[in-house]
């Protein structure tokens, strides 16, 4: 149980957490193969084994989440084949409601992503939920990801946030796991992140489906 007379501030990841990871999954999986496709003369299930062995080599680094390193290295505008569907961007459910209710209860929330600023300006202006917090935070300007711990060390500097009062809302278990590791007292997960996957089962932080759940009794502000 999250007792939020304790919580001064509230972390929360942008993609699959305040929005829906079908977005991000979508234009990986199946639009940039594609258009990679296209673009080097490849059928598609050659280009997705090319695509998939790049991201494997870069996983968990920070050019894992860098639109100019993919951009460079697939020799794509990856920005400009983002908008390409971005009417797939999409808050999750309860999203603008959780955060009127951390605004009203004068809870600080910032937002905490890994995702290159270039996405962030998109989703931003599809969505408008950076009207909603108190800031955006974004680890390329650490030059770490949050998977990194020393991200953590260097943001509690920046921000001055103290981490025994602070919550942590992320579906990337190897953040959790960094943020823990760093002392973040409070950590929640999403179960299902994107609306399109099944729910996912770990157990190793507790969960939540949705903001739904947020605000419901044991949640409550």
């Amino acid at each position: 149980m999250i007792d939020w007379q304790q919580i001064e501030t509230v972390l929360l990841d942008m993609d699959g957490t305040l929005l829906d990871l079908h977005f991000d999954n979508f234009f990986w999986l199946e639009h940039l193969p594609r258009r990679y496709a296209e673009t080097h003369q490849l059928d598609f299930d050659r280009a997705y084994q090319e695509l998939m062995a790049k991201f494997r080599q870069q996983e968990g680094s920070l050019n894992w989440y860098c639109l100019d390193y993919w951009s460079e290295e697939l020799a794509l505008d990856i920005p400009s084949l983002k908008r390409e569907i971005q009417h797939k961007v999409a808050l999750r459910p309860q999203v603008k409601p959780f955060l009127q209710r951390l605004r009203n209860a004068q809870i600080r929330t910032l937002i905490v992503t890994n995702a290159h600023p270039a996405s962030i300006e998109l989703k931003m202006d599809c969505t408008g939920i950076g009207a909603q917090v108190d800031a955006v935070i974004c680890s390329h300007d650490f030059n770490k990801p949050k998977e990194d711990p020393a991200f953590w060390r260097e943001f509690e500097q920046q921000q001055a946030i103290n981490k025994s009062r602070s919550l942590l809302i992320d579906d990337s278990l190897a953040v959790l796991r960094s943020a823990k590791q760093f002392g973040i007292k409070y950590l929640l997960t999403i179960s299902k992140p994107d609306s399109q996957q099944p729910q996912r089962k770990e157990c190793e932080f507790r969960s939540i489906k949705g903001f739904a759940d947020v605000l419901t009794q044991d949640f409550r502000l």
